[in-house]
Formats: structure tokens, sequence, C-alpha cells
């Protein structure tokens, strides 16, 4: 099928593109699945990370979405799941009272140290160790490229 002005992928694109779909949907299905045992999604997982390594373990939901590539709708009802789960609470933003803040509860920073192990044995067996330090620079790279074509951050 062709059609005036489209560019098809050609042979070698099209399969860059399914190994590219395929695998990235593995991989997410396998971190959720290890990441399962500890109540937590990758999703919420990522959140509780994003948090942490705040000096004060909090953040503008705004911005958290932002660095986790969620939409505002997205984050909230996250974040509604794990503050209903103990995870985190919302915070008014002291410098702006339409401002909402998401911190790190103790249960929160405690549920991320117990899954971190686990969570990293995950990545390292399922990614980084099948990559050679080449191939792990280049997909660094590759991603950054994307995400800083996508808009989002650097």
């Amino acid at each position: 099928m062709t059609e005036q002005g489209t560019r098809w992928l050609n042979d070698r694109e099209m399969a860059a593109w399914r190994a590219y779909i395929v695998g990235s949907a593995l991989l997410e299905h396998r971190l959720n699945r290890d990441l399962q045992t500890h109540n937590l999604s990758i999703a919420d997982y990522e959140i509780l990370v994003r948090l942490s390594e705040r000096p004060d373990q909090r953040m503008r939901m705004s911005e958290l979405a932002h660095d986790v590539a969620h939409s505002k709708s997205r984050i909230s009802h996250q974040i509604r799941r794990l503050e209903s789960a103990g995870l985190v609470r919302r915070d008014e933003c002291p410098d702006d009272g339409r401002g909402v803040l998401a911190v790190l509860t103790e249960e929160g920073a405690a549920k991320l140290r117990e899954a971190a192990p686990s969570h990293v044995a995950s990545v390292r067996e399922n990614l980084v160790d099948i990559l050679d330090e080449q191939e792990q620079e280049v997909l660094g790279r590759i991603f950054d490229r994307l995400t800083t074509h996508l808009g989002g951050i650097k």
C-alpha cells in the first residue's frame, strides 16, 4: 500500500521499530512484575525515587509530572494511590497557594529502601548486564536524543 508523501519504513527500519516495541513492552512488564512483590509499579517506584532524590523529599506536582513524563491527571491519580498507601502525602506549596507538593513519607522512604535492591537487580538482569559498555552508552544517547526531541527533560 502506498500513499503519496508517506515515507514508509524500509525492512531495517521496521525491524528496529518492532524490536523496540516488543522489547520495551517486555522489559516494562518484567520490571512491573518484579516490583509487584513490594506492591509497587514501575511508575510508583519512579515517583518515590524522584522524591527521595530531593533534599527535602518533596516536589511540586507539576514538576514531578514533567520529570516522570506523566500528564497532570495521571500524576494526580498516581499520587492519590500512593497517598492511600501512606507512601506520600500532599502539602500546599508555601510559595504559591495554588501549587501542591508531593512529599515522600517515612513509610514511603522505607518502602523504597525495601524495593530498591530487587529492582536494581531486575534492571541489571534484564537490561544493563546483557549490554556491553558501548551499547549502554549508545542506548543512553539514543534516549537522551528522543527525550530532547519529544520535549522532555534532558
